[in-house]
């Protein structure tokens, strides 16, 4: 069952909105905690894809980054780093329209 890209969206932004809230060297060490997040979901997910497949990926478990995040950048909010990963590298789906998904081609023609 398809993880509901609705719900992964406000989860991500919620991360995105914890690192600019965050004291400047908090908001540091969860920028580079996020970065490290997008660094391996591009090895993941590599070139093009959908949110539908990030939010699929997102909904099977975070626990493979989450323990890295942890071990490097111990006592961050690893869970705000995660989402906030996510969130940039929802930004390069083909079907990511500024926060909500964008209609692809097929899908319009149904």
């Amino acid at each position: 069952m398809s993880y509901s890209i609705e719900n992964a969206l406000f989860q991500w932004e919620e991360g995105e909105a914890r690192i600019r809230r965050a004291d400047p060297r908090e908001s540091l060490e969860l920028d580079r905690a996020a970065r490290l997040v997008v660094d391996e979901l591009r090895r993941r997910l590599g070139g093009a894809f959908t949110l539908d497949e990030l939010a699929d990926l997102y909904g099977e478990g975070t626990d493979w980054v989450s323990d890295e995040l942890q071990r490097r950048f111990l006592g961050t909010d690893t869970s705000a780093a995660v989402n906030a990963g996510f969130l940039r590298y929802a930004r390069s789906a083909s079907d990511y329209a500024g926060g909500r998904r964008r209609l692809l081609e097929e899908e319009r023609a149904e």
